[in-house]
């Protein structure tokens, strides 16, 4: 899930990054890229305590939604793509009746497309983008 981060450098100073979907998320690098790495690392702590407190993962939000808010001026806006799945839960064993044609599709895509890996995390990612939580 992409999650829009706002990155200020003040003089003197190291680059300072607010997660705005993330409340109480903060960090800061000595340069940009570093600023970068260091958001990620930030929002998965902030997303293994609100795990291990059985708290929901917030959703992403579009840089639209911010871009333009008085807070976030004299910066610039940057998106973080975390993989939120290792903070749903833990993987468990279900069955499922679909119809053969449409595993057979489902195969189809997971072969042409390694970023699915199998069918079991096509399935889940299907899940997530409609359950809005991608």
């Amino acid at each position: 899930m992409l999650y829009p981060i706002f990155i200020e450098k003040e003089p003197d100073s190291d680059y300072g990054v607010i997660v705005p979907d993330i409340p109480g998320c903060f960090s800061a690098g000595s340069t940009y890229e570093d600023a970068l790495y260091m958001a990620k690392d930030a929002i998965e702590g902030h997303f293994e305590t609100l795990a291990e407190d059985g708290e929901e993962i917030p959703a992403g939000s579009s840089l639209e939604v911010y871009k333009d808010q008085t807070d976030y001026q004299d910066g610039i806006w940057a998106l973080v793509d975390v993989d939120i799945t290792p903070y749903l839960g833990k993987a468990q064993k279900i069955n499922v009746t679909l119809p053969g044609r449409l595993i057979n599709k489902i195969d189809q895509a997971v072969a042409e497309k390694s970023l699915y890996g199998n069918r079991s995390n096509f399935l889940a990612k299907a899940a997530m983008r409609e359950l809005g939580i991608e």
